[in-house]
């Protein structure tokens, strides 16, 4: 297991995910950037799809590239709460969740439990 990779560009935000995410005993792997692989395969990446930058299309195809066939859980304040649950969203993005900000530390740990299992019953 390498831990779940960050793409958040907000301090603050990227702070608070990975303070849920290690209270909760998942690790943390580097490679913050979307278009830079850290070298071993992430068990899932957290990406922000709405960023100053570039836009979400662009960042998603990024990380994908960097990362293939690692499962992507998308973040935005763009997407409208109830859409989180909706799969044919998730679906058109090519991601396996979405997570509409503001979100809950317990709608965090939902959403990578459901990708990729408890921290101590890794998902294979």
């Amino acid at each position: 297991m390498s831990g779940i990779v960050i793409i958040e560009e907000d301090e603050l935000i990227h702070s608070l995910l990975k303070e849920y995410l290690s209270e909760a005993g998942y690790g943390i792997g580097s490679g913050g950037s979307p278009d830079t692989a850290s070298g071993a395969k992430p068990d899932v990446v957290i990406i922000d799809v709405y960023m100053p930058r570039s836009t979400g299309i662009e960042k998603l195809q990024a990380v994908r590239a960097a990362h293939p066939g690692t499962p992507l859980i998308a973040i935005s304040g763009q997407f409208c709460s109830g859409l989180a649950s909706c799969r044919a969203t998730a679906d058109a993005l090519g991601v396996k969740r979405i997570i509409a900000k503001p979100f809950s530390r317990d709608e965090l740990l939902e959403a990578v439990r459901d990708v990729i299992g408890s921290p101590d019953k890794p998902h294979a």
